[in-house]
């Protein structure tokens, strides 16, 4: 990128340079030595504010973190689930949601157990975030098939963000309890993902 930049400046300043007194020309330098400074120093922030988000999608969250995020996600599949054993329209999509409070509520007590074993002992927060319960308010508004595509369209959405958690905490993680429980649930998590993304396409 700073090459493209710089090669579009610098024609036009040869050109001024070429038809400009000595005087002139020492002008010209000090304006292209100052947009070239410009322009470099314009590159560094850009890729500083990249490398930035970039760090931040990478990092690890701490325990309490962990815990917080895994619980949320539980606590709206649960949620959520439900509202499909009585609005969905599909009975494929019945079965699924069925399977995701049966699966949801069991990684909630893995959860719970680590988070207690933890040192010093961590209480999850499965309050919904914002985000959740907008989402849990639009489908409570669905029937049918209209709610089907929503519910499995999130489904997939929630369970790529929850395997990625998963698998970045079992590898990352700092509190050996969750990490461990982190390592359990990721492969259950992942057939979740799959089995939604079959029923996205049906």
């Amino acid at each position: 990128m700073r090459n493209h930049l710089w090669m579009s400046v610098a024609p036009i300043a040869a050109l001024a340079l070429g038809a400009c007194s000595p005087k002139a020309e020492q002008k010209a330098d000090n304006a292209l030595n100052d947009t070239g400074a410009a322009v470099s120093g314009a590159l560094n922030s850009t890729g500083n504010a990249i490398d930035n988000a970039q760090q931040a999608l990478t990092t690890t969250p701490t325990g309490q973190e962990f815990a917080d995020a895994a619980a949320k996600s539980d606590a709206f599949e649960i949620e959520a689930a439900k509202l499909a054993t009585t609005n969905a329209q599909s009975p494929q999509v019945k079965e699924f949601a069925g399977m995701m409070v049966a699966a949801h509520t069991e990684s909630t007590a893995k959860i719970k157990a680590a988070a207690k074993a933890a040192s010093p002992a961590i209480t999850p927060n499965a309050t919904l975030t914002k985000d959740q319960a907008e989402d849990l308010a639009e489908l409570k508004t669905l029937k049918g098939a209209e709610f089907d595509k929503e519910y499995i369209d999130g489904q997939v959405d929630a369970h790529e963000d929850a395997l990625d958690l998963m698998r970045k905490y079992a590898a990352d993680g700092t509190v050996a309890s969750l990490k461990q429980a982190a390592g359990e649930i990721a492969p259950v998590v992942e057939k979740h993902l799959s089995s939604a993304k079959a029923l996205d396409k049906d």
